[in-house]
């Protein structure tokens, strides 16, 4: 997978289109090698249900994934690089990456995905806005993606912050704008803005 192109799911966590971190996260899309995968995915559109915890339900398995789940899953699964670009909400991920995430536990589970094998070593990367000027705020959701990684063996490339409230706010945070040129380097010891 190193030699391969590198392909990118950036799952959009806003509960609104064209928001402050999806504008970053473009901006940051917009600088990576032509030869780059893409695909985004809006999580408030994909319709993902709550996640139904079967650890302890029968045998503890997960059923094949069907639906909305089954596009987040392939999609996951077809990734050398997740990209969750979600606003912060109450000082951490919004509900719907949340509920992305929580999908991760079941998928654990379904015989024969080997998730946890297949997705070590693949690259998550963070992208979000803040209304607060002060970066610590958003510790809680860069701890938990972080962990997230960590736990699934993957190389966390940390998280691209800026600032704004207000629609297009993002676009006069110099600082985020400049870190969004080179945050998908590859290669890069210490990508953009990261924890």
């Amino acid at each position: 997978m190193a030699d391969a192109p590198r392909s990118f799911l950036f799952l959009l966590g806003s509960a609104r289109h064209g928001g402050n971190t999806e504008a970053l996260a473009r901006a940051a899309a917009g600088h990576l090698e032509p030869e780059a995968g893409q695909r985004w995915i809006h999580l408030g559109e994909l319709g993902l249900p709550p996640f139904t915890d079967r650890r302890h339900t029968g045998d503890g398995t997960t059923p094949f994934a069907e639906g909305p789940e089954r596009i987040a899953q392939e999609a996951t699964l077809a990734a050398t690089d997740v990209v969750i670009a979600s606003p912060l909400y109450w000082y951490s991920t919004s509900a719907t990456v949340k509920t992305y995430l929580d999908y991760w536990s079941g998928w654990l589970r379904v015989p024969g995905l080997d998730f946890k094998a297949r997705m070590a070593g693949r690259r998550l990367w963070g992208v979000t806005v803040q209304g607060d000027e002060e970066p610590d705020v958003s510790a809680p959701l860069a701890g938990a993606l972080r962990l997230s990684a960590e736990y699934m063996k993957m190389d966390w490339r940390g998280v691209l912050l800026g600032y704004g409230s207000r629609p297009g706010d993002i676009d006069r945070d110099d600082r985020a704008q400049a870190g969004a040129k080179t945050f998908f380097e590859p290669g890069t010891e210490t990508p953009g803005v990261v924890y």
